[in-house]
């Protein structure tokens, strides 16, 4: 057990099942270094292989929204969370998606002064009603996104995305886990 990555029990990767090792050893492989997040989560498998199935599906599909916007909308709702490990773990991912060193220490700190299109101001409006109050989403939120090219599928993923990672926020949250040191000179 690693107590310093959750509050909650860390498996040794010998323990785990096949298929939780086999991804977390391509993540390591991949990365250099295996993100906390894997190893907090393992200890449940289940809901590890849902956590990262649902992440997969939001985060590596095709469509309108690039992989940077879909890392910017994580970085912004997650600043608002107070999500440590999400804001520096998706920033690092951001710089590196957007090949911007500044871009998420900006929307990290205030997405409107950020160096942003109308385009990505537009969906970090909407993302963050969706993380701060999403019982007053309506109609016209919908059609000022559509102004700005937006499908209902961008702004179903746009939702999506925020919501997902609200609940990944506040897992991280109450279990304590760290970013990795590795993830603060990503991209820079």
């Amino acid at each position: 057990m690693q107590d310093k990555i959750s509050r909650h029990p860390v498996p040794q990767l010998a323990d785990m099942p096949e298929d939780i090792r086999t991804r977390i050893e391509a993540v390591h492989e991949k990365a250099g270094f295996i993100p906390n997040i894997f190893l907090a989560l393992a200890h449940r498998p289940d809901e590890f292989r849902a956590f990262f199935a649902y992440h997969d599906a939001l985060m590596e599909k095709p469509g309108n929204l690039t992989i940077a916007e879909r890392e910017m909308v994580v970085v912004t709702t997650s600043a608002a969370n107070e999500c440590q490990y999400c804001v520096i773990a998706h920033g690092a991912i951001l710089r590196i998606r957007a090949k911007h060193p500044l871009i998420a220490d900006q929307v990290a700190v205030n997405y409107r002064k950020s160096e942003i299109t109308p385009r990505q101001r537009a969906m970090l409006d909407f993302a963050m009603k969706v993380s701060l109050r999403a019982q007053e989403v309506e109609e016209a939120d919908y059609e000022a996104l559509r102004a700005h090219g937006f499908t209902d599928d961008d702004i179903w993923d746009i939702g999506a995305i925020t919501a997902f990672f609200g609940l990944s926020n506040r897992l991280v949250n109450m279990a304590a886990i760290p970013p990795n040191p590795e993830f603060y000179a990503m991209g820079r």
